[in-house]
């Protein structure tokens, strides 16, 4: 007689196995998507939206709804999935509000806008790190890129020059004063809306997170440059290996003149 408890072990297996199966089909066209989603946000944060472009983020937004449906259909534990990714299902409901912009619900569209923001930004970051396979200096570089650009375009889109006085005139003064605040050195503008201190709070505390590891690879790069030069005084790998060497020949002589 068989185990009752073995079927639902079986099946669980057996989801787990169809939905790894599902994300590794699917992980190309959902990277392309992803980066294609993010085209469009810069695109309407920056210099608005029109009927092609909305109606393409429209059909992505679907796709990416369910794709997640699925991925939540075949998970064995759905409870645990859904807490995995809190930011991905807000992110998908975003759009869904859009009326409130006709309705002219300010503050919570604006609220909105901010939620697509990160949402576009959690996505776009998983994109590179699949990208890259491995979370090296290439895909902190890449993520950085990515924080920035999307970053002050969200700047821009609370901080107009048009609504904030003192504001952005353009994306170029955004993208500049982003960038300043990435590399923690900042400028003399604070922003006034409630959506652009916290957008400004994230991007700070994401460029506080990457900025010292950026500058330590940098260093370390320069300073191994430095030890493959024979004239350095900066000990190289080789130099290491050779004094391992000296001292594993002075430690057999050692023992050789030990007495009995």
């Amino acid at each position: 007689m068989s185990d009752p408890n073995q079927a639902p072990e079986a099946e669980r297996e057996e989801r787990w196995q169809v939905l790894t199966q599902l994300e590794e089909w699917l992980e190309t066209p959902m990277l392309v998507l992803s980066f294609v989603w993010l085209s469009l946000v810069l695109v309407e944060l920056v210099w608005g939206t029109s009927g092609v472009f909305e109606l393409l983020g429209t059909i992505i937004w679907i796709v990416f709804i369910a794709e997640f449906v699925l991925r939540l259909v075949l998970a064995p534990d759905k409870l645990n999935f859904l807490r995995r990714n809190p930011i991905t299902i807000v992110a998908l409901l975003a759009p869904a509000f859009r009326m409130f912009y006709v309705l002219r619900f300010l503050r919570l569209a604006r609220g909105l806008r901010l939620v697509r923001i990160v949402g576009t930004a959690n996505r776009g970051l998983n994109a590179l790190r699949k990208s890259f396979g491995r979370r090296g200096l290439g895909y902190v570089l890449g993520a950085t890129v990515l924080v920035t650009v999307l970053g002050a375009a969200g700047m821009l889109a609370f901080e107009s020059a048009r609504e904030v006085e003192g504001g952005f005139e353009s994306y170029g003064d955004a993208l500049w004063w982003t960038a300043m605040l990435v590399t923690t050195m900042g400028s003399d503008f604070w922003p006034k809306t409630a959506e652009g201190r916290l957008l400004t709070l994230l991007i700070s505390l994401y460029g506080f997170a990457v900025f010292g590891y950026i500058t330590a690879s940098f260093a370390t790069f320069f300073i191994g440059q430095e030890a493959k030069s024979r004239e350095s005084d900066v000990a190289g790998v080789g130099d290491l290996a050779a004094l391992r060497e000296e001292i594993a020949l002075l430690r057999k002589e050692l023992q050789g003149r030990r007495p009995d």
